[in-house]
């Protein structure tokens, strides 16, 4: 073997494991990111609690997505499997509302990314998107049909993301990689490709949040790594996600039949991988194909 082929099998090699590492980062600060604020969360209720009554319980709820970001989980003392939720709220939450409209036509950029399109996928066209209006998606899963419905007057940049995915069969033949039975963090997080947590469609678009944002059962939202990295994976809450603060962008809402359908899935419980609340679901959820209304 030449010095020449030694020298580049060598390079090949070290490139390899630094994109693994990398692999691995982003789906550490996936995580991460809802991690902390559900914890920081959690620790101002405990000192409330130990203000006012001289005793902290020690509950802490579990974090989201992701994004893909989304949730960890963290202990909960309540009785029972600490990877089955100890319950769910059942009354959906109001869908999300911005307290001001935003103008008819908002600007959407969609940025290419140095990280790799964990499927080959384009992206979406630049410019002007109408701020108003529904569409409805239906996704065909291994656990019977999910139906959602997107509201391009909360997110629409989110909202022509999304459907441009769906229309290039970005999610067909994926799985939800990503359940979080705790409290305050009852969430299940699909939309990567690899089923790893670390994949997105190769870009990435800024978040459409506002500060009066709040995350119930019901809600859609893209998981995220930080601000403005929302791509492909998002989170459905099927519970509690009270543990969140509005940094991840809510873009429509799942219906109530659909949401039972989940329960059952969070009920049977988590693989533990984050903790014993936040991990794969024993019940798998796999998307066979998405498909939004003409």
């Amino acid at each position: 073997m030449s010095k020449k082929t030694h020298q580049q099998q060598l390079a090949a090699r070290k490139a390899k494991r630094q994109a693994e590492r990398d692999a691995e980062h982003r789906r550490q600060r996936r995580n991460l990111a809802i991690t902390i604020t559900a914890v920081a969360a959690v620790v101002v209720v405990i000192v409330g609690v130990f203000v006012v009554v001289g005793n902290g319980d020690g509950n802490k709820p579990a974090a989201a997505g992701q994004p893909s970001n989304t949730p960890s989980a963290a202990d909960q003392s309540a009785a029972g499997p600490d990877n089955k939720p100890a319950s769910i709220p059942t009354a959906l939450a109001p869908a999300p509302k911005r307290p001001k409209p935003l103008a008819a036509e908002v600007s959407c950029t969609y940025k290419k990314s140095t990280e790799p399109a964990s499927k080959k996928v384009n992206l979406p066209a630049d410019g002007m998107t109408k701020a108003s209006g529904t569409t409805k998606v239906s996704m065909n899963t291994s656990i019977g049909d999910l139906q959602l419905t997107l509201d391009s007057s909360l997110a629409p940049c989110a909202v022509k993301n999304f459907l441009s995915l769906v229309g290039q069969k970005y999610f067909d033949n994926t799985k939800c990689h990503r359940l979080t039975v705790g409290e305050g963090l009852q969430v299940l997080q699909c939309g990567d490709p690899t089923g790893t947590g670390s994949g997105g469609p190769g870009y990435s678009f800024n978040d459409e949040v506002f500060p009066t944002l709040k995350y119930g059962r019901g809600t859609l939202a893209m998981a995220n790594a930080g601000a403005n990295t929302n791509g492909s994976q998002f989170f459905i809450v099927y519970g509690d996600a009270s543990g969140l603060t509005p940094q991840y962008t809510a873009f429509g809402t799942i219906d109530a039949p659909s949401l039972k359908l989940i329960d059952k899935v969070a009920e049977a419980g988590v693989t533990p991988q984050n903790g014993p609340q936040d991990g794969t679901p024993i019940i798998p959820v796999d998307i066979k194909t998405a498909t939004a209304a003409a």
